[in-house]
């Protein structure tokens, strides 16, 4: 005990004030996370705590404050410094960790990777022209293993390429190019490691909920259960008005269907047989229609058959008649030549 406290009477003011500044942010809001900056500059820190000031309180201290600061507070809180490496920074907030959590995705922006880092996925230059012109810009893409050409007065790159795989030490060739080519590998912004509400610590995996995706599966939900309710006929003050209404449909099908004569279904049962008295009518005036149909199509058939017999003798009349006419022209032409033998036996 003694030790403990000759040990903290050596701890400069400045820290012990720091350890004290993070307890009291701890106590005085809702919620608390542990998130990384590894990787962020300076001027995103701070552009990123003007965007949140808001909503919450973003602290960077050392890990060693950070730590003690929890383990005097005790209880489940000391556990969050499992969440304690590298480069850690406190934020503190009122809102839930879902909403933090998405606030925090929001801070996430692309960012260009440096030389000597670690892809974090494949990097991949697509095929296609570029913005320069043509000179020592194409010998420093071939160089750095991106396959460009001359193309319309441009520099291009040729085909698609994965210039470096995940895992693999980025070279500072590659990163330079890739910044002039606008290629940004990394997604950069606070990463948060856990979040602590009221002694349930909630790590990333809990709190990225995809809230269009929850929102459906709520409403699918609540309609697979009305139908329940409805089709299984079990009353609910959500379904009772639609009982009703489908018991009062099928007792009013039930009442036509069986010519049950009550004042609720009188009108369907009149409408019903107008309707059948309508197609009996239809269906009795398209056999009339088609009885006088036939009678006609007879009527025009015998004429047709007249005339066609008409026409087939008309020709054998003709041949007739000139038989019986030539005759008579010859008698004529025999009496006229003894006619004209008299006279020349007359007048000799």
């Amino acid at each position: 005990m003694a030790e403990e406290r000759h040990h903290t009477e050596h701890i400069p003011q400045w820290k012990k004030d720091e350890i004290e500044n993070i307890k009291e942010l701890i106590q005085s809001h809702k919620v608390f996370g542990m998130v990384g900056i590894e990787g962020i500059l300076a001027t995103k820190i701070q552009k990123i705590r003007r965007d949140l000031k808001d909503v919450a309180v973003l602290k960077v201290s050392r890990n060693t404050l950070t730590e003690r600061a929890l383990n005097q507070l005790g209880e489940t809180i000391p556990e969050m410094n499992r969440y304690l490496n590298k480069q850690t920074a406190l934020i503190f907030t009122n809102e839930s960790p879902f909403k933090l959590y998405k606030l925090l995705e929001q801070t996430k922006t692309p960012s260009p990777i440096r030389g000597g880092a670690i892809a974090p996925a494949d990097i991949t230059v697509q095929k296609g022209p570029t913005s320069f012109p043509p000179g020592p810009i194409l010998g420093e893409l071939q160089s750095a293993g991106i396959p460009a050409s001359i193309d319309a007065g441009k520099v291009a790159v040729k085909e698609t390429k994965v210039v470096c795989k995940a895992g693999e030490v980025v070279p500072q060739k590659l990163a330079t190019m890739l910044s002039k080519l606008e290629i940004y590998p990394l997604i950069v912004g606070l990463d948060l490691r856990a979040a602590y509400d009221d002694g349930t610590i909630y790590e990333p995996e809990l709190l990225a909920v995809d809230e269009s995706k929850y929102f459906s599966d709520i409403i699918r939900a609540a309609q697979n259960a009305f139908n329940l309710s409805v089709n299984t006929a079990y009353p609910t003050s959500a379904t009772i008005s639609t009982l009703l209404a489908k018991a009062s449909a099928e007792a009013k099908n039930l009442g036509v269907n069986s010519v049950i004569l009550e004042p609720g279904v009188m009108d369907a049962l009149l409408a019903k047989a107008h309707v059948q008295m309508t197609a009996v009518a239809s269906e009795a005036a398209d056999k009339d229609a088609n009885a006088v149909d036939d009678d006609l199509r007879e009527v025009l058939g015998a004429a047709a058959s007249a005339a066609a017999s008409a026409a087939a003798a008309a020709p054998a009349a003709e041949e007739e008649v000139k038989k019986e006419e030539e005759p008579e022209e010859e008698e004529e032409d025999h009496a006229e030549e003894d006619g004209m033998a008299g006279l020349g036996a007359l007048f000799g």
